[in-house]
């Protein structure tokens, strides 16, 4: 029996292992370049404030990283029977409105021209002003920090809603600084580099609906989520929140566009589904055009978090853990070994190190100065924010 049951195990891994090995095989689509030539509009009409939207061409499969932009295009808004808002293209591809204020009444809709000539438009859609925010709000759990959002519309017209958030972070580096390579030699340091911010926009897409709510009334809807040991909270988090009031037809196109984009992976996901959007070439209406312009404005409010509100027991993340400091010379090292002068300046030359600070030693030689020093990633904070504090920190 039991060699049997032996036998039986054998024959089902060496099974499994062809069914592992053997019925795998690369799949590439054959796409041809011309077919995935498509214009792709992203953004939307911001009725209360800047407008900005990216143009771009769709990439082939083999050619990610590579986007490529539709520079010197003619853009602007128009207003159903009135007037027209032109927009200037800044970065190639990016195109942005003065600030405009535009009425609920107006219907609105995005034109453009390519270099090409080429002529789209999206469809005139109703300028939607988006409620206040009345709270954003945060809790402690046993995942982390989460960051949620409230509000409501007191008129119960709008049911359909977008969240995307930027966050700014103060942090501090591993080590500070007192010291500096420069024009050949090492002097106090003339610039802090190790109190830093950094900055983060949402990538994901946020979406809520209250539709089959008896009030168009949004609870605790959750923005992000925060693990405790995140280096964002080393030492003060703050956090951006905008919402916009969505059309049911541009909420559908996101929900299908985050279906597409994030939850697949497994099994038991979604298939991805075709993106009909509401741009068209005028002079061709069956070419493919990606993308869906909105038009709805952005109410924003801000929280802050400070590092002394949270629990004592959460692990004070910095991301430089690993960091560690070594000195030139080494004063274990047998004095013979030791560097001169020039050799240390020539070491701290290229870069790749920066001194922290320097003590002095009576040694056998003489007083000789012992240099501090670690990596830029670990000394320099600019690699990874800006020294400039916001204009909005407390």
């Amino acid at each position: 029996m039991n060699y049997k049951l032996f036998t039986i195990g054998r024959i089902g891994a060496l099974w499994l292992l062809w069914l592992v090995t053997g019925c795998i095989e690369t799949f590439e689509p054959a796409v041809t370049p011309a077919a995935i030539n498509f214009l792709v509009v992203d953004g939307y009409i911001n009725t209360q404030g800047v407008t900005t939207i990216r143009l771009s061409r769709a990439v082939a499969l083999d050619k990610v990283g590579n986007t490529l932009v539709e520079s010197k295009a003619r853009v602007y808004i128009e207003e159903e029977g009135g007037p027209q808002y032109p927009l200037a293209e800044g970065p190639a591809g990016t195109y942005t409105s003065a600030a405009l204020s535009l009425s609920n009444t107006s219907r609105v809709r995005l034109h453009l021209t390519t270099a090409a000539q080429k002529e789209y438009v999206s469809e005139f859609t109703q300028a939607i002003i988006t409620p206040a925010i009345d709270s954003v709000t945060w809790k402690t759990t046993a995942e982390g920090l989460q960051i949620a959002v409230n509000a409501q519309d007191k008129t119960d017209n709008l049911k359909f809603y977008r969240w995307e958030y930027v966050e700014t972070w103060e942090f501090n580096s591993a080590f500070v600084s007192k010291l500096e390579y420069k024009n050949g030699k090492i002097q106090e340091r003339t610039n802090a580099i190790s109190h830093c911010w950094g900055n983060e926009a949402s990538t994901s897409i946020r979406l809520g609906t209250t539709e089959k709510l008896a009030q168009s009334v949004v609870s605790d809807a959750p923005i992000t989520l925060l693990p405790r040991n995140t280096p964002k909270l080393q030492l003060k988090y703050s956090i951006l929140v905008k919402q916009s009031a969505l059309s049911r037809e541009e909420y559908n196109y996101l929900d299908i566009l985050r279906k597409n984009s994030q939850n697949i992976g497994s099994l038991y996901d979604p298939l991805p589904s075709q993106l009909t959007g509401n741009v068209q070439c005028v002079s061709d209406r069956e070419e493919v055009v990606i993308g869906f312009v909105g038009a709805h404005s952005v109410a924003e409010q801000r929280l802050f978090i400070d590092r002394t509100d949270l629990p004592a027991t959460w692990p004070r993340a910095t991301g430089y853990e690993t960091c560690i400091l070594d000195t030139i010379p080494r004063p274990h090292a047998p004095p013979e070994d030791w560097p001169e002068l020039p050799e240390i300046l020539g070491f701290f030359s290229p870069g790749y190190s920066i001194p922290v600070d320097v003590f002095e030693l009576n040694t056998s030689l003489g007083i000789k100065s012992f240099y501090l020093y670690s990596t830029p990633e670990c000394v320099d904070c600019r690699k990874r924010g800006v020294t400039e504090k916001p204009a909005f920190w407390p």
